[in-house]
């Protein structure tokens, strides 16, 4: 596939970006309408297409993602764990800022730009199973992680007696991430697929209904997201922004050639992780009000710098 070529395929997945941009700079939407659009892809579009996928797929080809899903556990749980290392003990952050700074830089905007790209290149319904283990390294593993250790560093601060115990807040963050649809929703279906269930052609156009909306509605709340928000030019926002978009994708290259991956998955999988930031991971920084500029910022910049290294990605792996 030639450059020109992935820029023509690309074209029309930016077009969309641009206009939710255009949409969401110059006063169509603001943050709380913001939310809303992309409530409806998260909440309801993309699991509708995950359950429809993959209760459509057989349990042997669900099995032959298994090493896919550990690339993806290393590749993204374990380089939040090494950033979050580097963070702590040679820049000497606070486990907090660290534990932010680690996720904004670690989580990949999947649900997002998923389906429309990797759809692009593979086809929608080869990528959906992908996606959802994606989804579930990302909301069952690596958020409750990344909260429990900034609640972690910031209960060790206060030092009070009404803080939760360690296992309670564990529970409860297990419990939050597993309930997010993103993550429910391919899980079930997972384990509906393992025991043989599978989708009756009704129930696959009535899901499909609204599923069929993801690629357009994701990209477009993508640039909408990206347009109300500012831009901060600091380092940490730049360094969140390269290991997202760079760093990340190339240690997963890596990890997929040392499992064992075939061409086409390996394709997939840095891809997966070389997305642009998470708005996720930036409202979690939000949440702990740590380093909440940066994080904003990082998640603009790594869209824009992905304009640049996802045809450069798709012409040195497809």
């Amino acid at each position: 596939m030639s450059f020109l070529d992935i820029l023509i395929l690309l074209a029309p997945i930016f077009f969309v970006i641009v206009l939710g941009w255009f949409a969401g700079r110059f006063g169509s939407y603001d943050a709380k309408s913001a939310k809303g659009v992309s409530t409806l892809v998260t909440k309801y579009a993309l699991p509708a297409h995950f359950i429809a996928s993959i209760l459509t797929t057989s349990r042997s080809a669900f099995l032959t993602q298994i090493p896919l899903m550990i690339a993806l556990i290393i590749g993204i749980v374990g380089f939040y764990i090494v950033i979050l290392l580097v963070c702590k003990f040679i820049f000497k952050y606070d486990l907090t800022n660290s534990s932010v700074f680690s996720l904004n830089s670690a989580q990949p905007t999947f649900a997002f730009m998923g389906i429309p790209v990797l759809g692009s290149l593979f086809g929608a319904n080869e990528v959906a199973i992908p996606i959802a283990v994606t989804g579930i390294v990302v909301n069952a593993m690596l958020d409750p992680l990344a909260i429990i250790i900034a609640t972690v560093g910031e209960s060790s601060k206060k030092q009070d007696n009404e803080n939760e115990s360690f296992w309670k807040m564990t529970g409860k963050s297990i419990l939050h991430g597993l309930s997010e649809p993103l993550a429910a929703a391919p899980l079930i279906s997972i384990i509906l697929v393992l025991f043989g269930v599978s989708l009756p052609e009704l129930g696959d156009k009535m899901l499909e209904q609204l599923g069929s909306t993801t690629s357009g509605v994701a990209l477009f709340a993508v640039g909408v997201t990206v347009g109300i928000r500012n831009i901060k030019l600091s380092l940490p926002a730049f360094g969140i922004a390269l290991l997202k978009v760079a760093v990340q994708p190339a240690l997963m290259y890596l990890i997929a050639l040392a499992v064992g991956l075939p061409a086409d998955q390996i394709t997939k999988a840095v891809l997966l992780v070389a997305f642009p930031g998470s708005a996720v991971a930036a409202m979690i920084a939000t949440r702990f009000e740590k380093q909440e500029e940066e994080t904003a910022s990082a998640f603009v910049i790594s869209a824009i710098l992905s304009l640049i290294s996802l045809p450069i990605i798709i012409a040195l792996t497809a």
